[in-house]
């Protein structure tokens, strides 16, 4: 399969998750992703552990997130090796980097200086907070951004105080939001030959991700939502049945559907709500009417009976439950990829399909400084 970016080349300078979790997406899609990195110890991110797993002296995050790209190692403040990392930028036609402000500066590798070498560059720069003003040098770290934003205190029931994600919401969702600005400067390029400069930032990104809890807020004269103090509250915007239940066996997810019809499937009376308005104004007593009926059978069961009727239900998996669901074989929603040295990782793949094909690759994540004999080669021999 001829994938849209094959020919396309990316310089990645960028560490840790939000700038190289956006070179996977463009690696995934065809280009070739090359990471810049330090001698020897390579990016940050390849100590940065979880759960202590390794594979190659890296960090099974740092191989989560750089499958499918090369490795150059240079170090930046060497006239030498910069004089090669120019020589690859003036080929390339993109390059990204999450350096704090001014250190790009120093080097002498800000958007201007890298016209100067490659007058269509597109240039891709993540910040925590921005370029400029106070925030500019502030650590750009996702729980720290989470915080600031709102997010944590959106989420969970009111009495628990502030639940931060599970993931690296800010980081991951800010690598998208690069992705998307990667490929619209693009489409800028080919019509104006041009280079672009793009920018991104995770406070930026993790405000989008909640546009519409931010603006109802902006809308109705400030009034913070209420959580609820119920167990399972999944939404603070939404109103009862919306969230999680405990069962006999599990827990149950209930998305939004009619409450009148589901007081009759579950067959609790619910005729003092049967105003809608009511359904968000009174959805904690709703929700523990609901949740004293659903703990007395199995998920199973009620999944089954309001299916039946239309509404929409699921069971709560945790990754145990998931890998041994059909649709992960069906869909082929894992994939194997094997490094220099014949280890194997197990992963996810591209969510993406072309042309009705799902992308997979099996190029583990490289070693530091693996590819620079091939990329000296053919890109720096004179």
């Amino acid at each position: 399969m001829e994938k849209p970016l094959e020919g396309l080349l990316v310089l990645e300078f960028s560490q840790f998750l939000a700038g190289p979790s956006a070179g996977l997406k463009l690696a995934d899609l065809g280009a070739r992703v090359i990471k810049i990195e330090r001698p020897v110890k390579g990016e940050a991110c390849r100590q940065l552990s979880i759960k202590d797993l390794f594979v190659d002296d890296s960090s099974m995050l740092f191989h989560t997130i750089n499958r499918n790209k090369e490795s150059y190692a240079a170090n930046l403040k060497d006239p030498d090796d910069l004089s090669k990392v120019k020589k690859l930028i003036a080929k390339a036609d993109v390059m990204t980097h999450n350096f704090r402000p001014g250190v790009m500066e120093k080097i002498g590798l800000t958007f201007e200086d890298v016209l100067g070498i490659n007058p269509q560059i597109i240039y891709g720069v993540i910040t925590g907070y921005g370029t400029d003003g106070p925030w500019a040098k502030k650590p750009g770290q996702d729980l720290l951004v989470q915080s600031l934003s709102g997010l944590t205190w959106l989420s969970g029931k009111s009495s628990q105080g502030p639940v931060p994600f599970g993931l690296a919401v800010a980081d991951l969702m800010c690598g998208n939001h690069f992705v998307q600005g990667v490929l619209a400067a693009l489409l800028k390029r080919a019509k104006t030959r041009k280079g672009v400069l793009v920018e991104v930032s995770l406070l930026e990104s993790i405000l989008d991700v909640q546009f519409e809890a931010l603006t109802i807020f902006l809308n109705n004269g400030g009034k913070l939502a209420d959580r609820g103090n119920v167990r399972g509250s999944a939404h603070a915007f939404l109103s009862a049945p919306y969230g999680i239940y405990e069962t006999n066996d599990g827990y149950l997810a209930l998305a939004m559907g009619d409450l009148l019809l589901m007081g009759e499937v579950l067959e609790v009376d619910l005729g003092k709500y049967s105003a809608r308005k009511t359904w968000f104004r009174s959805r904690a007593a709703i929700r523990k009417i609901l949740s004293k009926k659903i703990i007395t059978k199995s998920s199973d069961h009620w999944i089954k009976v309001l299916r039946e009727k239309g509404l929409w239900c699921e069971k709560v998996l945790n990754y145990d439950d998931l890998n041994h669901q059909p649709f992960m074989a069906d869909l082929q929603l894992q994939q194997k990829v094997t490094n220099s040295k014949g280890e194997t990782i197990f992963t996810t793949r591209s969510p993406i399909q072309i042309d009705g094909e799902i992308i997979l690759e099996d190029k583990a994540a490289p070693q530091v400084g693996e590819d620079n004999l091939a990329i000296n080669e053919q890109f720096l021999k004179d």
